[in-house]
């Protein structure tokens, strides 16, 4: 199967979300919160993750989630990733709890579109605020892709991780088990994965490449995230990414508010008597 038909398939079926001045969303990929080892590239940004998520909680946004949320080709066990990263997952389950809260599977969280895994590993978690197991996302949904419609302005943003090579996608049991069992452990002296496209620069534009081409031939506005590399020339392109969690020293997102979308950056700042703070920036 080519990679069109594959993002062709990824917006069959999938919610069609309203989007004008009374639904604000923000939009994130590229998470991978992992189990605090080594290779938990999230653990350093968490505390930029942790503010961006209460500012928009607090502004009533709707969070999306565009896949690779979690680490689950370095790691087996959710539930060590619900333990290590567990003040991120009780603001997340507040927005699940209000109905704000939209999930796509990415390839490193693939096992999620099976809905036997969500029942088993998503329901609850333990909150080490209230000292007791709390609800996380019961009954949740994780889907391919999602459609935010302004039906007044009649636009539409197609929103998907990304994975548009075969390695991410049909094959990407194959590419975990070569992440978990080679990649991982050579990652650790410094060897990068070729396959991955957010560490090789050539599979990185390769995928560019595909995700720019189908979404000018079928002229929708695609937004993806997979290759970490934050990217909105709105209305000028047709072609946006969120960028990623994993960035050094910051976090990216958008934030999409009636037919505006912005490219956001959260990072630490320093003021003059030396307190360090989180700044919101928009790029």
């Amino acid at each position: 199967m080519s990679y069109q038909k594959r993002l062709d398939q990824a917006f069959e079926n999938v919610p069609v979300l309203p989007l004008d001045d009374n639904h604000k969303y923000v939009v994130f990929s590229d998470c991978h919160r992992g189990s605090g080892n080594n290779n938990d590239n999230f653990i350093k940004n968490e505390h930029l993750y942790l503010a961006a998520l209460r500012h928009y909680n607090r502004m009533q946004y709707t969070y999306v989630e565009l896949g690779d949320g979690d680490e689950l080709w370095e790691n087996r066990k959710m539930e060590q990733i619900l333990e290590v990263h567990n003040r991120a997952f009780e603001q997340l389950a507040l927005f699940y709890r209000d109905d704000r809260l939209y999930m796509v599977y990415g390839n490193h969280d693939m096992v999620k579109k099976n809905a036997s895994f969500c029942n088993k590993k998503c329901q609850l978690f333990y909150s080490v605020t209230k000292q007791c197991h709390e609800p996380l996302f019961p009954n949740v949904s994780f889907y391919s892709g999602l459609i935010l419609r302004n039906y007044e302005k009649n636009t539409d943003f197609y929103m998907t991780h990304g994975q548009a090579s075969l390695m991410n996608s049909t094959l990407w049991q194959v590419n975990r088990f070569l992440v978990r069992y080679v990649w991982k452990p050579l990652e650790q002296i410094g060897v990068l994965d070729p396959t991955s496209a957010a560490k090789n620069y050539s599979a990185k534009q390769r995928t560019e490449r595909r995700l720019s081409e189908w979404a000018a031939q079928r002229g929708k506005t695609l937004i993806t995230g997979h290759t970490h590399r934050p990217m909105n020339q709105y209305p000028d392109s047709f072609y946006i990414n969120s960028g990623s969690c994993v960035h050094p020293y910051q976090i990216t997102c958008l934030e999409l508010e009636g037919d505006e979308i912005s490219l956001v950056k959260w990072y630490m700042d320093a003021r003059k008597n030396g307190n360090l703070y989180v700044e919101r920036r928009l790029l």
